[in-house]
């Protein structure tokens, strides 16, 4: 059994210790914003923040997250509050959405650190994959979240998340 704090609230995981935490998260936690892309800790899709830094969740086993503190999307903010959730919008830096998870948190966990990153330090630190291209625009959202982060630029309120009330079969 592992025991770790996901998005600020501890759980119990009864799942063998190598389990790849994706897994964990999305099948044991019910936390599906994390998602599958390479499985070799390449592309970026899975980006969790643990203790503070961006990781590949796909590569960590359950083993190694115990007693660590893990952010996934869902965590971030309830209401898509955070800023670099609001620039991603803003700056139209959403393409089919499957890679955005992975890189709100990778840019989440870069302004954690440091708000006022350089072009160069957020393409060191970014380096997840978008098979839809969404590049050209990264930095500058990236520079936006900072800006908002740094309370030089307002937010803004996007709507909450539809909910579906259409039965999943």
């Amino acid at each position: 059994m592992a025991r770790l704090t996901v998005n600020n609230q501890p759980i119990e995981l009864r799942l063998p210790g190598d389990t790849p935490l994706l897994w964990a998260l999305r099948d044991a936690a019910n936390l599906t914003g994390t998602k599958y892309g390479c499985g070799t800790g390449e592309c970026g899709a899975c980006t969790v923040i643990v203790d503070g830094q961006a990781m590949p969740s796909c590569t960590l086993r359950l083993a190694e997250a115990e007693g660590r503190n893990v952010t996934t999307i869902e965590g971030l903010s309830s209401d898509r509050s955070h800023p670099v959730q609001q620039a991603f919008v803003a700056e139209q830096a959403i393409q089919c959405g499957f890679c955005t998870p992975g890189l709100v948190m990778a840019a989440a966990a870069l302004l954690a650190r440091n708000a006022s990153p350089t072009e160069a330090d957020i393409t060191a630190a970014i380096t997840n994959v978008c098979r839809c291209g969404v590049y050209p625009r990264l930095v500058r959202t990236i520079e936006r979240a900072g800006r908002i982060l740094r309370g030089e630029e307002r937010g803004v309120p996007l709507p909450a998340p539809a909910v579906s009330t259409t039965p999943v079969l």
